[in-house]
């Protein structure tokens, strides 16, 4: 069940990234196709992956799916020991995930950025909560940690994407 205060947060932040965002920006996500912070809460709930870019050291882009939680306002990936992510952030400590959903008029999704940091140690409620998003499956392969603290996040869903009720 979404959490009320994760749906102010994201709705909070989404609202302060589109009154920084520059002209091309805002009409590329009008309001009417922006998800509220419930729709934002629930979304980000029931899809359990994203696609996590990162920058090489040497500056080439770099995209990989990840699993992913979110807790105390901040993204939180499990991840493998020797990862390349783990080297990216390292030497360019910002991260951007993508979660997309559907095609055509149908479609949504949230994008979000923001700095990031390799853990070794996390709390036990990301640990159960990631589990639980790994439908249950064990976490024990996650020999270190990337938490994204979110300075952006916009959101775009078609309507036929909202009246499907996939809200």
């Amino acid at each position: 069940m979404e959490d009320p205060e994760v749906a102010v947060w994201l709705g909070q932040l989404q609202d302060q990234s589109f009154d920084r965002a520059g002209s091309a920006t805002r009409t590329a996500y009008p309001p009417e196709r922006r998800m509220s912070g419930r729709q934002l809460a629930g979304y980000l709930e029931r899809r359990s992956y994203a696609l996590a870019s990162s920058t090489r050291p040497d500056g080439r882009a770099h995209a990989a799916p990840t699993l992913f939680s979110i807790y105390a306002e901040a993204f939180w990936l499990p991840t493998v020991g020797g990862a390349v992510r783990l080297r990216n952030v390292e030497a360019h400590p910002w991260l951007a995930l993508s979660v997309l959903e559907g095609d055509h008029d149908e479609h949504a999704a949230v994008l979000t950025e923001g700095p990031a940091e390799v853990l070794s140690v996390v709390p036990d409620e990301v640990w159960e909560l990631t589990r639980r998003r790994n439908d249950g499956g064990s976490v024990d392969w996650a020999t270190a940690w990337l938490r994204m603290t979110p300075q952006r996040l916009f959101s775009f869903a078609e309507v036929a994407w909202q009246e499907s009720g996939s809200s």
